[in-house]
């Protein structure tokens, strides 16, 4: 949790974070300052004290709704600054980082750099910052476990309660989309028509949720995966905007939208066959559903969630389906980890990995199950996809519920 980020920083050896960008869409600087309108900003936290955030003076009042201690750029002229530079741009912005490390009490230690940013620039100016101030140590840390993932492990109640919030309105979009392709006509090639006879396309689906996310409050920054029959096949297809909804083909429907600027995400993913599931189609389903509800059965507060993804694997292969336990990088079957942890980020901590330590499905977690099979030869994929909470009391709790069901009942078939 967040209150416990000094005592992560301290057992990494870190004795500063540097946050660099904007305060929306960009995880690190969100979690500390609660998101925001803050373009290009710079929070500076030494370990064992407050951060302070600087911030464009346009943007200095949206900078003070974070509850943060700010400071604006112009207090350092640049003027001065470029004399001092030579008029080099990023020498320019090294001495302003400078005197803003400086100004946190920051002048020598690790300090460990964070954020989204333009990776040329910001590469350049801390080169040139690393110059200017040779007792600093700049540091980067591994996607899979930096302070920051590690404090966002574990969430508190209110994180979990946006969390189940963004779940309601996920279902509540899904249920719409269902209802939505139910709705249309299908032609004798069993394809969905609108009212003017043209068939209905990939396209025209998605457009259609991004707007009813957008009604809700949600953005949808990572895209929707709406993918059919041998795109299905491809986990993280997103679907051939051209395509035509047909029957008896598996759609994944996979959404991922978060709060609006950029906050807490959720993820959900369901198959469906319109109108009827042929047998190979039926048969593949059925597997990931007994596998799904197996899993969910064994799960156990604390266990690893690399042992989970390996039971999964032991599971999938009785069923005679390829998997990463005996395959390398295996094509088709199981191709992927059972799920991951879920927070600002649609992926973070705890890591489903095999003889990976750590990530344990411990109290206050919020993480995904979903296990899946994919045959794009075949023209088929299948995936099913809940988020759960672990809870105190070690129970896991689903944070929305929706059915099921692979086959769609269509209203109407002429």
């Amino acid at each position: 949790m967040k209150t416990n980020l000094d005592q992560i920083m301290q057992d990494r050896n870190i004795d500063a974070l540097l946050v660099l960008g904007d305060a929306e869409h960009n995880a690190p600087m969100y979690y500390l300052t609660g998101g925001g309108h803050v373009n290009a900003a710079t929070l500076i936290k030494p370990r064992d004290k407050d951060a302070t955030l600087f911030c464009n003076d346009m943007e200095r009042e949206e900078a003070k709704n974070t509850g943060l201690k700010t400071q604006v750029y112009s207090v350092y002229s640049l003027k001065k600054l470029n004399k001092e530079a030579k008029e080099k741009e990023t020498t320019l912005f090294a001495l302003r980082l400078q005197k803003m490390l400086t100004d946190c009490g920051v002048t020598e230690g690790h300090v460990g750099v964070y954020g989204h940013t333009d990776l040329s620039a910001s590469f350049s100016m801390l080169l040139d910052a690393g110059k200017l101030m040779p007792n600093i140590q700049f540091i980067g840390e591994s996607e899979l476990d930096s302070v920051f993932l590690q404090a966002m492990e574990t969430k508190t109640e209110d994180e979990v309660a946006r969390i189940r919030k963004m779940g309601k309105i996920t279902t509540e979009v899904v249920g719409k989309v269902k209802s939505f392709l139910t709705d249309h006509a299908v032609n004798e090639d069993e394809v969905l028509i609108k009212e003017d006879g043209s068939s209905l396309r990939i396209g025209e689906v998605k457009a259609k949720i991004n707007l009813w996310l957008a009604e809700r409050g949600a953005e949808n920054p990572e895209a929707t995966i709406f993918s059919i029959g041998r795109d299905a096949g491809f986990p993280h297809s997103v679907g051939t905007p051209d395509d035509e909804l047909r029957l008896g083909k598996t759609i994944i429907f996979d959404i991922f939208p978060c709060e609006a600027g950029g906050g807490y995400f959720y993820d959900f993913t369901r198959t469906w066959c319109l109108g009827y599931a042929p047998e190979a189609e039926q048969k593949l389903y059925d597997d990931v559903r007994d596998v799904y509800e197996t899993i969910i059965e064994k799960m156990e507060s604390g266990m690893s969630f690399g042992e989970l993804q390996r039971i999964t694997c032991e599971l999938f292969e009785a069923q005679g389906h390829p998997s990463p336990l005996s395959t390398e990088s295996p094509q088709e079957g199981y191709v992927h980890s059972v799920g991951h942890g879920l927070g600002v980020n649609i992926h973070e901590r705890p890591w489903a990995r095999m003889g990976m330590k750590g990530n344990a499905l411990q109290p206050g977690v919020v993480f995904t199950i979903e296990p899946g099979l994919y045959y794009p030869n075949r023209g088929m994929g299948v995936r099913i996809e809940n988020t759960y909470y672990a809870r105190p009391d070690g129970d896991f709790e689903i944070l929305a519920e929706f059915d099921f069901g692979l086959v769609v009942e269509m209203k109407s078939k002429e």
